[in-house]
C-alpha cells in the first residue's frame, strides 16, 4: 500500500465483538505490511444504552460518530458492521473495503436447545430488531417479543442468567442438605423449581462451577429484568465473539428470517482518494461487494432505515444475483415479500427497479405505516 510508511489509524467501536472485527482488518493489513493502530470511539449508540435502536434518531446510531473521527481526520478509515451502516454517507467518504462475508443468518438462542416451533405458547423472545420481532410474530404471532439491548455477550447473558442461577441454587441446597464438605461430591438430589421432580448432582458446587464457560459465570453475576425463554441474535457476531459454541441455537431458515441487508459483512470506510483505492485492493472480496451492494441498494431505493421491517438477502451465483426481499408490518400481519434473479452485469440497477416493483406492490405503504408509529412512540 502506499501509506505503509506511516502508521495507519483504524476507527472501531470498544466493544469486545467490534475490537475483534477490527482486529482481523487489522490483521490482513498487516499481511500487506501496513502498520495499524486500533483507536477506540464512543458512539452514540454506545453511549445511550436504555433505548431500542430504531429510537435512536437516523440510521446509524452505532457509525456517525466513527465516521465524522475520519472525516475530521482523527482517523485513517474506520471498521463497521455493514448492516449499521446508514445508506446515505457523506460525499466525501465511501466504502473503502469490503472483506469476505462471514454467515449471514439468524439464530435463535434458548438455553437447552429449543427450535422455534417447539417454544412454549407465549413464551417470551427478546431482540432489539424490528425486522426480527416482525418475522417471529409472523411465524409465530403467540409470541411475547420483548426489547433487548447491548452487546452479544451481555444479550447471551441476559438469556442464560436465570436458568444458571436456579441451578446454582438447587445444587448449593443439595448440598447444604448432603453435608458435604467443599471440594466433595453432593451425591444428593435436590428439587426442582415445581418441587415434582430431583435431579441428582454427582459434583460439588465448586467443581460444577469450575466447569462453566467465562460467559457462563458472568450470568450467574447478572441480573435480569426480563426472563427470556430465547433470544435472536445474527450468526456471525456470535461466532466472531466465540460464543457460538457456549449457547444452545438453532440456525433460522433465511427464505423466512431474511436477514438485514450487509448482515454479516464488514466495511471499511475512507475519504475518497488513494487511501480509499489502496484499502479497496488489499481488502475487498468482489462476491460479498456485489452481494451488500444489491442488499444496500434495495433497501435505499425502499427507505425505511431502522424505522420498518425491512430484510434483503443477495447470494451471487454465476451470472445472476438471487435477491430475496420481505417487508412487514410491525405486528408480523402484512407482508410483501419475493425473490428474483437479478443480471450480475447491472446488479445496481436492476436492484432499484427490484425495489420500485415491490413499492408498487405494498411496501411503501408498510413502510410509511411504520414511519407512522415510530413517530407517534418519540
Amino acid at each position: 500500500m502506499s501509506t505503509r510508511s506511516r502508521t495507519l489509524r483504524l476507527g472501531t467501536r470498544g466493544s469486545d465483538l467490534a475490537l475483534r472485527q477490527a482486529a482481523a482488518v487489522k490483521e490482513r493489513l498487516e499481511r500487506r505490511r501496513q502498520t495499524v493502530e486500533l483507536v477506540e470511539v464512543e458512539t452514540t449508540g454506545d453511549r445511550i444504552t436504555d433505548e431500542l435502536v430504531h429510537r435512536l434518531g437516523k440510521t446509524g446510531a452505532f457509525v456517525r460518530d466513527l465516521d465524522e473521527e475520519v472525516l475530521a481526520g482523527e482517523v485513517d478509515a474506520a471498521v463497521h458492521s455493514m448492516k449499521d451502516m446508514p445508506t446515505e454517507m457523506p460525499d466525501d467518504l465511501v466504502v473503502a473495503g469490503v472483506p469476505e462475508r462471514g454467515p449471514a443468518r439468524d439464530l435463535l438462542l434458548t438455553p437447552e436447545g429449543v427450535a422455534l416451533s417447539d417454544l412454549p405458547e407465549g413464551a417470551t423472545v427478546g431482540t432489539a430488531s424490528l425486522r426480527r420481532g416482525a418475522q417471529l410474530l409472523a411465524e409465530r404471532p403467540d409470541l411475547d417479543v420483548q426489547p433487548l439491548r447491548g452487546n452479544v455477550d451481555t444479550r447471551v447473558e441476559k438469556l442464560l442468567a436465570p436458568s444458571l442461577q436456579r441451578e446454582h441454587e438447587r445444587r448449593t441446597d443439595a448440598e447444604a442438605g448432603s453435608g458435604a464438605s467443599d471440594g466433595e461430591t453432593g451425591g444428593e438430589t435436590g428439587a426442582t423449581d415445581d418441587g415434582d421432580s430431583d435431579a441428582d448432582f454427582d459434583r460439588s458446587v465448586e467443581a460444577w462451577f469450575d466447569d462453566l464457560a467465562e460467559i457462563e459465570r458472568r450470568a450467574l453475576e447478572r441480573a435480569v429484568d426480563v426472563e427470556y425463554d430465547a433470544i435472536v441474535l445474527a450468526e456471525a457476531g456470535l461466532e466472531r465473539s466465540g460464543l457460538l459454541h457456549h449457547v444452545s441455537h438453532a440456525r433460522l431458515p433465511t427464505d423466512r428470517f431474511v436477514p438485514s441487508p450487509g448482515q454479516g459483512a464488514l466495511a471499511v470506510t475512507a475519504v475518497d482518494g488513494d487511501l480509499a483505492t489502496d484499502l479497496r485492493e488489499a481488502l475487498d472480496h468482489p462476491h460479498t461487494r456485489v452481494e451488500t451492494t444489491v442488499e444496500r441498494t434495495v433497501l435505499a431505493e425502499l427507505g425505511g432505515g431502522c424505522i420498518a421491517p425491512i430484510g434483503v438477502y443477495a447470494i451471487l451465483q454465476g451470472s445472476v444475483v438471487r435477491a430475496t426481499v420481505r417487508v412487514l408490518d410491525r405486528d408480523g400481519d402484512s407482508e410483501v415479500r419475493e425473490t428474483r434473479e437479478l443480471p450480475v452485469e447491472r446488479h445496481r440497477r436492476a436492484a432499484r427497479e427490484f425495489a420500485a416493483d415491490l413499492a408498487d406492490r405494498g411496501a411503501a405503504d408498510l413502510i410509511a405505516r411504520a414511519r407512522k408509529r415510530a413517530a407517534e412512540e418519540s
